[in-house]
């Protein structure tokens, strides 16, 4: 099995360099950056980690993690898709625990638990419930890493071209095509989207949103509502 890890960048900085370093180390086939039009030192950072690491390069994309995430696909060589975000870090020995999800010819997919960076009760406490939501629901989100055999990511049409909820929609249709994996290993992601916004408010947010959603909502509607309150 080969894996091919995609990763959406749009001004990440911050955090970008340290995943690339901590991705590279765990024997992946092909690393993808996919760039939707940093204004910041994104791009940079990218391009030297590529001089020197040659199973990495950066693309550019229309931003949109939808659209980069499908670019990704198209440039990435392995038959199984990776799609990790820039602030995100993978168990020591993902590409083993992903290859053993799998064998089961029925497994079409899967996502890991999440974790926060932040030790505190609220990180615990979102990321638990994160976690139970999406293995009572089989449904997941970025933050969970994503992974996919190629031949079901490409039967499936990728991600929706939508702006928000792409990986709510893409688990809704990749459940339907077989088995996914909810894997108990954990992924590291940064709590800083809740350090901003105040970890209540970005939760009233949050499950509003896909409230909205599950109602028949549309994303672009959504989105814009979501520009209006960030």
């Amino acid at each position: 099995m080969t894996i091919s890890v995609i990763i959406p960048t749009l001004n990440e900085e911050t955090v970008l360099a340290q995943t690339l370093a901590h991705t590279e180390a765990l024997g992946f086939d092909d690393i993808i950056i996919v760039d939707g039009g940093s204004t910041d030192r994104t791009v940079q950072l990218a391009e030297a980690y590529c001089m020197h690491t040659p199973t990495a390069r950066i693309i550019t994309a229309p931003q949109g993690r939808a659209r980069q995430m499908n670019e990704g696909a198209k440039a990435g060589k392995g038959d199984t898709l990776l799609f990790l975000h820039a602030d995100t870090q993978l168990p020591g020995d993902a590409g083993k625990i992903i290859a053993s999800a799998l064998a089961d010819p029925k497994v079409k997919g899967g996502r890991f638990d999440v974790c926060f960076d932040h030790p505190s009760m609220w990180g615990i406490t979102i990321g638990l419930f994160m976690n139970w939501r999406s293995r009572l629901s089989r449904i997941a989100t970025g933050d969970q890493a994503i992974f996919v055999r190629r031949q079901v990511f490409e039967q499936l049409g990728g991600f929706s071209d939508i702006p928000l909820m792409e990986d709510i929609d893409f688990s809704k249709r990749l459940k339907r095509a077989g088995r996914i994996a909810a894997l108990r290993e954990t992924v590291t992601t940064s709590f800083r989207r809740w350090e901003q916004q105040g970890p209540l408010r970005t939760i009233l947010l949050m499950w509003t949103l896909r409230f909205l959603y599950w109602i028949g909502i549309s994303p672009r509607r959504l989105n814009n509502f979501y520009e209006t309150i960030r």
